[in-house]
């Protein structure tokens, strides 16, 4: 639940009015994406996000700029031309609908932009008014159905629906993506008179057979034992002579490229599905190879930005081209990771996950939208201008972006196992209730205040509606040195475990915690592929030369040894119009030289349709 900003005493008496309902009702929180639903899971979520939030920093302005320019700006015509007169004019416009009523909602539940309801409502009404008797909800003509990209579009649209559904309690939204998969499941399956999934689309049966994650969903919401059988036929169908053997290929190879024909964004959707059955189900057969794709990517095929693919698939070994003729980083892609890396952080809690999170977010998401105009590109380059198109749904990209950035609120704050903890290192205010050890619920109140990622020292204020003691714990992130905290002033002792700051005791209702840490420059070699060249991070964040801040272009990095450079915060060297706070003049340690050359974080380079670099070049490659 959101507190308004009232003078801190109005503000402190609700906190405690808060806690007194809570105590009676057992219940403060509005409704959620998890409202509703009636069948469990019988995995428990070892991290459930904190959704009622309200966060102020970088991502709140990146989240805030996608809701405003970009989802605000949707020509809704478009989005359902393709249903009020079918057939579309394009294949694939059919699920532009669903992912901007995702991508949507979820900005609902963060932002409770009243703009943005009112669009949904209307949208969602024209939409089911084009919805046939059979609960057909596609954009082909009776010839065309389930031939190309028809299921795929269902699979969005049930995902929108039930996205509006769990924000607004509407009815009729849930009815609709209940009549779209009972004529699924009429359609298809193994039984006499039904077609075969796999050949209902493309990418060896992976793009139809994604739409495992809503059947999951929706049987949760319903607890209607079709959609479980539905499920289980899918995981058939694809080790049939037809399918895309995910399983199989995964158990035999541990490689993602070996896994039908590679193809990056269907592949990850079915991921996203896999995990969403092994959560309900508990068949543990199924986490292992989902572990062992994340390892592949990671140690393979993805790029320093956190995202991965090139030509839409992923290629060979540390095969990372990162230029236009590559076409790397699909947005897609880009989108369909983090939510893969979201669900794996569910069932574990572990922070690798969330540290893979973190570095997709604050690079790649980011860099995919220009934060000037909200336009989006389809391919978010390391090398070259990135080409941003502001079209409204005639590049699956171009939603995918949207919905990316939508999911970061869930992304920040949560609980792992029951413990309050921090994974990203943003401004804002939380207020949850949590379980302390003794079995008491407590409401609880999170306040930090930070200029990061620009510095490490975060100003927590904790207040409990009761003394009580629980845990808090802080993510150490992979990039961070010198990490400490201290409480009411007093340094904490050095108490990580499994990378987070564990600090449990009793709490009150005016404590004060202070994080700190340092983000020393990160050079990073362009090895194996960029065998010559470099890159800078600082944090988490990927840095970029781009041609709006430095005089001269490339070549120009000429140290020998790369441990002598060093950045110095300058925005000064921000052209007027800039969106962003961050630039850095690189300098060589122990030289009175002018600056080698300007960097700004990569999310923000070529708001300008400027050229941008990631991969510096270097003049002197041989290392003493």
């Amino acid at each position: 639940m959101r507190i308004p900003a009232y003078p801190f005493c109005m503000k402190y008496l609700l906190f405690l009015l808060i806690g007194s309902l809570l105590a009676v009702t057992g219940n403060a929180s509005v409704k959620d994406s998890s409202a509703g639903y009636r069948i469990a899971n019988a995995v428990p979520d070892v991290y459930q996000p904190v959704e009622q939030v309200a966060f102020s920093g970088l991502l709140h302005e990146h989240v805030i700029i996608n809701l405003q320019k970009r989802l605000l700006q949707i020509d809704s015509a478009i989005l359902l031309s393709g249903f009020v007169k079918r057939p579309g004019k394009q294949s694939w416009i059919g699920e532009h609908m669903g992912k901007f009523l995702n991508a949507a909602s979820n900005s609902y539940r963060y932002s409770h932009d009243p703009a943005i309801k009112l669009l949904m409502d209307e949208m969602v009404r024209k939409y089911l008014a084009t919805q046939l008797p059979d609960g057909y909800l596609g954009t082909y003509l009776p010839e065309k159905y389930w031939k190309s990209w028809d299921v795929w579009a269902h699979k969005y649209a049930m995902i929108g629906l039930m996205s509006y559904y769990s924000v607004t309690g509407d009815q009729k939204a849930i009815e609709a993506a209940i009549k779209v998969a009972n004529l699924i499941c009429r359609v298809f399956g193994d039984k006499p008179g039904q077609l075969d999934l796999n050949k209902a689309g493309y990418q060896e049966g992976m793009a139809s057979g994604s739409i495992l994650e809503p059947m999951i969903d929706l049987y949760r919401y319903t607890g209607n034992g079709i959609y479980l059988d539905f499920a289980r036929y899918i995981l058939r169908a694809w080790e049939t002579e037809t399918g895309p053997k995910i399983m199989s290929k995964l158990a035999e190879y541990g490689k993602v490229n070996k896994v039908a024909n590679a193809k990056a964004y269907e592949m990850l959707s079915c991921f996203t599905g896999i995990l969403k059955y092994y959560r309900l189900t508990g068949e543990k057969n199924l986490l292992e190879p989902m572990q062992l794709a994340w390892k592949d990517i990671v140690d393979n095929r993805l790029y320093i930005t956190g995202t991965a693919s090139s030509d839409e698939v992923f290629k060979d070994d540390h095969l990372l081209p990162a230029d236009s003729i590559s076409q790397m980083g699909e947005g897609c892609v880009t989108t369909t990771w983090i939510q893969f890396n979201e669900q794996l952080l569910t069932v574990t809690g572990e922070y690798k996950y969330a540290d893979e999170i973190e570095k997709t977010v604050y690079n790649h998401l980011l860099a995919a939208q220009n934060p000037a105009s909200g336009c989006v590109s389809f391919y978010t380059l390391l090398q070259g201008p990135k080409l941003y198109k502001c079209d409204d749904g005639m590049s699956c990209c171009l939603s995918s972006i949207s919905r990316g950035i939508s999911m970061i609120p869930r992304l920040i704050w949560g609980k792992i196992r029951g413990s309050m903890s921090v994974l990203m290192f943003e401004p804002g205010e939380l207020t949850d209730s949590i379980v302390t050890p003794a079995g008491s619920k407590v409401l609880l109140q999170l306040t930090a205040v930070t200029d990061f990622p620009v510095s490490g020292n975060i100003n927590y204020r904790v207040n409990a509606s009761a003394p009580e003691k629980f845990m808090l714990q802080f993510r150490v992130p992979s990039w961070a040195v010198n990490f400490s905290v201290t409480v009411n002033g007093v340094k904490q002792k050095n108490l990580i475990r499994d990378h987070f700051f564990q600090i449990d005791r009793t709490w009150g209702r005016h404590d004060n915690v202070k994080v700190s840490f340092d983000m020393p420059l990160q050079v990073i070699s362009g090895k194996p592929y960029y065998e010559n060249s470099i890159a800078f991070k600082r944090g988490p964040q990927v840095l970029s030369l781009d041609s709006a801040i430095n005089r001269s272009w490339l070549p120009f990095v000429t140290a020998r040894k790369l441990a002598r450079y060093q950045l110095r915060y300058n925005r000064s060297v921000l052209p007027a119009g800039w969106i962003g706070k961050q630039a850095y003049q690189v300098l060589q340690k122990g030289t009175a030289k002018a600056p080698v050359c300007n960097l700004v974080p990569y999310a923000d380079a070529g708001q300008l349709s400027t050229m941008q670099q990631v991969w510096i070049p270097l003049v002197n490659t041989p290392e003493k």
